[in-house]
């Protein structure tokens, strides 16, 4: 049987003794985590579902911290044959209005068995939980003994099967509380499958990760595929690495990491952000796939980031990128990293701009798309036009797929999960291109700002104003307001500065209307240069441009 409580055992039996989980801490030395200390932990947590009557197959909601209690409450949820989830708990950049209206939206849509949480967190889920019929069971964190001797028979979570959900993951929102992707024991396990192989997943690998487990790309690459392929993860906290990213590079030279996963904005934080005091003995040499992932891939990040790190021992090569997405586990594809060079096609802006074609440009007016790769082998990608028929080779549209490993269902949301098909393909929602077998993805479908016909990728508009000094990196938002006098949409860029100067502030707005107009030749009319923490994030660390856009309506009209 093909389950994840079946391989954690298998690991049990197998390597009891050898260190899965590495925990990395800001002021704690770094905690070590056997397989059996695992296991222990988790069956410990498994008693405590089923001592408060938590049924195998009912949804547990996990809202806790980096540390031992979230990883052993997720393994003790398995263990007992329910479906765990992890959320992210509030933090001060998100708004408490929004976080507690979606979770009590998520309690009504998941009906969830069971919460996981702070004891100073219990209030909100209980208010979130008013009206309810049946409200869930809630449990605190600290007080959950290990057991030393698990009972393996007396688990309920190795009576599941293969077929049967084995998680959700809550798809990226302005809080992450979305829509629940639910995701099989086997839809994973064949996932982890294919994108070992795309990786060339070695015995001896080590994954070093501080991306967070509610997102797909920390919970699968970050997570999941170490554990289950019984690799060596090193975890640090999403929040310790903002505060000091060179911890990320401490832990790849201390445990001779191989394999990470980043955000595109984490190439141009690292590269800006560390000075050589904070890498002094630092030896990158052992990475060998640096996977970027989660957002738009620019061409320039990889650069910034090379050239910054390559003297500390960062191989060309290693730099790799994958289109993915929480629908189908995780990768949709993989490239560079050693399978071959990252591909960056120059093509003709306005070409790509009006007749939604990728033509190799032979003029100055260009774009360069970094490739994410080719599909893995078990995953098939097309691009569909305006009348959803298939485009050829460098037409622009969306992007579709099929493969072994996708969601079931958005739990408990039929219409949604219905609508998301087209004849057994998956509507991505994201536009893009192919060319000589590799996907190039562009933008978000519903994110396009047209204006006079024309289409324009915000990403575009972001990555110029960006290049503005002054312009607090990585935090830029571009979008499209509808103009009834003038019968298309108009631009709105808004950019967070340190200044409080209004002559430097307007100063950096002309800049930015300059910026834009040179490299995309398109007029903006409304520029706005804000306060730091001004915009809004999702929870997984991208900008959130529709709740951006409602923030503008509301503050600026």
């Amino acid at each position: 049987m093909n389950t994840f409580s079946q391989k954690l055992k298998n690991h049990y039996y197998k390597i009891p003794d050898k260190t899965i989980i590495t925990l990395q801490y800001a002021d704690a030395p770094d905690q070590h985590i056997s397989y059996a200390e695992l296991v222990h932990g988790a069956a410990g947590y498994a008693q405590a579902f089923q001592d408060v009557g938590i049924h195998p197959g009912e949804v547990v909601i996990i809202i806790l911290k980096h540390g031992v209690d979230l990883i052993y409450a997720f393994w003790g949820a398995v263990l007992h044959g329910a479906i765990p989830s992890i959320l992210p708990f509030l933090t001060e950049k998100l708004s408490p209005e929004v976080y507690r209206q979606s979770l009590t939206s998520l309690i009504g849509i998941t009906s969830p068995a069971a919460f996981i949480t702070y004891p100073d967190f219990v209030d909100e889920v209980q208010q979130a939980a008013t009206g309810v019929d049946s409200p869930p069971a809630i449990l605190t964190s600290g007080g959950i003994s290990s057991q030393s001797a698990p009972n393996f028979e007396t688990l309920s979570g190795f009576q599941r099967d293969s077929s049967d959900i084995a998680l959700l993951q809550h798809s990226s929102g302005t809080t992450g509380l979305k829509k629940g992707v639910a995701l099989t024991h086997q839809a994973v396990f064949n996932q982890l499958k294919s994108y070992g192989r795309a990786l060339k997943l070695r015995d001896d690998d080590v994954v070093i990760s501080w991306l967070p487990l509610y997102h797909d790309m920390g919970l699968i690459a970050g997570f999941l595929l170490p554990i289950l392929s019984g690799l060596h993860l090193v975890l640090s906290s999403p929040f310790d690495w903002i505060r000091a990213p060179q911890k990320l590079f401490e832990a790849v030279s201390q445990y001779q990491g191989t394999l990470t996963w980043l955000p595109n904005f984490a190439y141009n934080f690292c590269a800006k952000k560390l000075r050589p005091r904070h890498l002094e003995g630092i030896d990158l040499s052992s990475l060998r796939v640096v996977t970027n992932c989660s957002e738009t891939i620019h061409w320039k990040s990889h650069q910034i980031f090379l050239e910054r790190f390559e003297s500390y021992g960062l191989a060309p090569s290693a730099l790799a990128a994958s289109y993915a997405m929480a629908e189908n586990v995780f990768a949709v594809t993989q490239g560079g990293g050693g399978h071959r060079p990252m591909t960056v096609d120059e093509i003709d802006a306005r070409d790509f701009q009006s007749e939604r074609i990728a033509r190799p440009s032979k003029g100055e007016n260009t774009i360069k798309w970094v490739s994410s790769g080719t599909p893995l082998d078990n995953a098939e990608v097309r691009v569909l036009g305006d009348n959803l028929q298939e485009l050829p080779e460098r037409g622009v549209g969306e992007i579709v797929l099929r493969s072994d490993c996708m969601l079931t269902e958005y739990f408990n949301r039929p219409n949604t999960t219905q609508q998301a098909f087209l004849d057994g393909w998956y509507r991505t929602g994201d536009i893009g291109y192919i060319a000589e077998g590799e996907i190039f993805v562009t933008g978000r479908k519903k994110e396009l700002i047209i204006v006079g016909g024309k289409n324009i990728y915000p990403q575009d508009l972001e990555r110029l104003a960006n290049e503005v000094p002054g312009v607090y990196p990585g935090r830029v938002v571009a979008f499209g307001l509808y103009n009834e006098n003038i019968g298309t949409e108009e631009i709105v860029i808004i950019a967070e500065s340190e200044t409080t100067d209004p002559d430097q502030k307007q100063a950096i707005a002309t800049q930015i209307r300059q910026k834009i107009n040179q490299g995309t030749d398109t007029v903006v009319r409304y520029v706005r240069v804000v306060e730091p923490k001004w915009l809004i994030k999702t929870s997984s660390g991208k900008i959130a441009r529709g709740a951006n856009r409602q923030q503008y309506i509301e503050e600026f009209g």
